[in-house]
């Protein structure tokens, strides 16, 4: 079965699909396209996509006046554009809307009014917004900041700026979306940008009938092809295709307000070939950077628990673990909190030929008052530990232990009698800003252990 994928930004209403619409879109559903945002770019595109969207359940709409067309946007255009969203319940965004200083086919300062203006509709529709943004990076941001877009959110679409930008975007709470031009051989500096940014604030798109992906380039572009642009974000951030489906579609439900999010909590949750197991959300750090604090989704699962689970649940979560290369205790608190538990699974686990992991913050000495490496021995084949620091006070400031400060001796202590007992041990840490990265791995180094800097955002 194709993972299911949502194509955030098409233009069905198009003249290129005038003689085979239907067809284009059950080609869509028969390649696992679950749903379409079809964006309008004037009044007469806005109106063929809110109607479009009414006749297909798996259709949305959003509805605007692109910089082309700017001069267009009157007080009877916004009127219009109001009447349309507040007139149908498919009708999920403003836009596309935005700055275009490429072809400059309207005045900027008309363009600029234009963007201002929809702006304002959207945040008095409480709608999300779709940004056209072509060699007006500065003007856009600008924008968006000065009008409170932060408010309503949205997704720069076909995102052409730099890494600085893409940063700033993202902290303003919106989304970077990408089509199919990510595949061409000469993007390698857009693919670059990709590789850093976090999946969570990501949006696979078409854009069609423009931008056709490599293998169909020189043809018309459709939703189907989304599919392409998803295996190559996929190649670019080490995860498979089902792994970027889960999560781009779950963050265009989130935008937009499309569909059901799945908010069934997960013990076990894949990611990439490897198996995860959640089974506390309890830790003894409350570090600063971890996302549970904004919300309990992982890659695109859920992760909070209503109750600490059973043995009995959480090997009836795993299945048949010879699926995965490896079987990970991680999840989203401390999972050695649970060592009985652990215990227990990971014996379970080593019985079918598994190996096994665990992600620990290295403080279990400290909370069980003895040595519990040596009960692992034999159970566990490899221990990442969240080292994260190269000194106390800067551990302390990070990651706020319920130990204090002790809690870094604890965790360096920790990693130098795992080397002993566990075949494979590694220190990582977070690329936090300003973290002395260089200093947290001549640390590790000095304790013999292999390191990991693991990106920021990053889970798994």
């Amino acid at each position: 079965m194709k993972p299911f994928l949502i194509d955030s930004h098409a233009h069905l209403d198009n003249q290129q699909f005038a003689g085979d619409r239907s067809e284009v879109i059950q080609r869509a559903r028969d390649n696992g396209i679950s749903a379409i945002v079809s964006i309008g770019c004037d009044l007469d595109s806005s109106r063929s996509n809110a109607e479009l969207a009414t006749r297909h359940d798996d259709i949305y709409a959003a509805v605007g006046i692109h910089p082309h067309d700017a001069s267009q946007l009157d007080d009877s255009a916004i009127e219009e554009l109001r009447r349309l969203t507040l007139g149908n319940g498919k009708v999920v965004a403003i836009g596309e809307i935005g700055l275009d200083y490429f072809r400059d086919h309207s005045p900027r300062d008309v363009q600029q009014k234009a963007f201002r203006r929809q702006i304002a509709l959207a945040r008095e529709l409480a709608k999300p917004i779709v940004v056209h943004d072509r060699e007006a990076h500065a003007d856009v941001l600008t924008t968006l900041v000065e009008e409170k877009a932060a408010d309503i959110g949205g997704v720069l679409h076909c995102f052409s700026g730099d890494l600085d930008m893409a940063r700033e975007v993202i902290d303003l709470g919106f989304y970077i979306s990408f089509p199919g031009t990510i595949t061409y051989p000469k993007n390698e500096a857009i693919r670059q940008i990709i590789e850093t940014l976090p999946i969570e604030s990501l949006l696979v798109e078409t854009d069609c009938p423009y931008l056709s992906p490599q293998p169909f380039r020189g043809k018309r572009n459709e939703p189907a092809h989304v599919r392409v642009t998803a295996e190559a974000l996929a190649d670019i951030k080490g995860l498979t295709l089902a792994d970027v489906a889960r999560i781009t579609s779950l963050n265009c439900r989130k935008l937009f307000g499309i569909g059901e999010v799945d908010l069934e909590s997960k013990i076990a949750y894949q990611i990439r070939k490897s198996l995860y197991l959640n089974i506390t959300n309890r830790c003894t750090n409350a570090c600063r950077f971890c996302a549970k604090f904004k919300d309990f989704t992982v890659k695109g699962h859920q992760l909070a628990l209503p109750h600490e689970p059973t043995q009995t649940e959480v090997i009836a979560a795993i299945g048949d673990p010879s699926r995965y290369e490896e079987v990970v205790f991680c999840g989203y608190g401390e999972p050695l909190l649970r060592l009985d538990l652990v215990k227990e699974v990971a014996g379970w686990l080593k019985k079918q030929g598994v190996k096994v992991r665990i992600n620990t913050d290295g403080q279990a000495n400290l909370v069980h008052g003895r040595n519990i490496l040596p009960e692992l021995s034999g159970l566990v084949d490899s221990l990442s530990v969240s080292l994260n620091a190269a000194d106390a006070e800067t551990y302390q400031k990070w990651c706020q232990s319920d130990f204090g400060e002790a809690g870094y001796a604890a965790v360096k202590e920790f990693l130098l009698l795992a080397r002993g007992v566990i075949p494979e041990v590694v220190a990582s840490a977070v690329s936090l800003p300003g973290l002395d990265i260089a200093a947290c791995r001549k640390v590790a180094d000095e304790l013999g252990v292999e390191f990991r800097e693991r990106e920021y955002n990053e889970v798994g």
